[in-house]
């Protein structure tokens, strides 16, 4: 907990999410790598004018997705983003890296001299739309000793969206929240089904008694639940709640990310 207080300091963090347009080499590629970069600095601009202390950038667009393996043409041009996100904002910023590319992202975030990563599949191998996703808790932190990242945050998704849990159906979220703990784990991320799905709040408020690791919430979060998670977690990060129609690969929508944090304000 005291990484993470002397990250984001007492008061519960707003972390906007920023998708980046497809990066070269994927299915939705549109050849213009300075736009790319430059939507997404403007995007983090647009968040912080509105207050937010923190955003991170995510490769949502590349789809369809790799299981781990992504490939230097994504990690570097994610890396490049978040080091001008870095330089032109006072904004603490994170990447993940899509699918469970968490070396990759760790790497790209040691280079851009960011703050947070997160990473899924940390603990447990689950079935994700890519395919079985094994666990990675060691070889990422021992990584992260060899390249000395050590000040990075490693968040963490627990039985996280898009995925299949049978392999582990007889775990609990708490188990998952505790073995994370246990391997590390700078927070745990919980999430609903899908993105901009509402996570379960009675499993936040468990979990937020039960460890002693920061407690995020990772997707559906709105205007209208978010004194609902309000006690029973560390921060809030969000996506498709701040765009046009509420869908994640539309642009900021302005009206709604204002009324979100004025709702939120008043929370503290």
């Amino acid at each position: 907990m005291n990484k993470f207080k002397n990250l984001f300091g007492d008061k519960k963090v707003v972390i906007g999410m920023i998708h980046t347009d497809a990066s070269p080499g994927t299915f939705n590629y549109k050849g213009n790598i300075n736009d790319i970069i430059e939507k997404a600095l403007k995007e983090a601009l647009i968040f912080e004018e509105n207050g937010l202390a923190a955003v991170m950038i995510e490769n949502m667009h590349d789809l369809p997705y790799i299981n781990r393996n992504v490939g230097h043409e994504v990690s570097t041009l994610m890396s490049i983003i978040a080091y001008e996100i870095k330089q032109k904002t006072d904004l603490k910023c994170g990447i993940q890296i899509l699918a469970g590319a968490n070396m990759q992202a760790l790497a790209a975030a040691n280079s851009a001299g960011i703050d947070f990563i997160r990473a899924e599949s940390y603990v447990f191998s689950h079935i994700a739309d890519e395919g079985i996703m094994h666990s990675d808790a060691g070889e990422l932190r021992r990584y992260q000793k060899m390249i000395r990242a050590e000040d990075i945050l490693i968040f963490t998704d627990i039985k996280k969206k898009h995925s299949s849990h049978v392999l582990t159906d007889d775990i609990n979220i708490l188990e998952f929240a505790k073995a994370a703990q246990f391997f590390l784990s700078d927070g745990v991320i919980i999430t609903g089904s899908s993105t901009g799905e509402e996570a379960n709040v009675n499993e936040a408020e468990l979990i937020k008694t039960k460890i002693d690791i920061p407690v995020l919430i990772g997707s559906g979060v709105n205007e209208k639940n978010i004194s609902t998670y309000f006690p029973f977690a560390d921060a809030f990060i969000i996506g498709s709640c701040f765009k046009r129609d509420g869908y994640w690969a539309n642009n900021i929508d302005p009206e709604r990310l204002n009324n979100f944090m004025n709702k939120y304000y008043k929370l503290f």
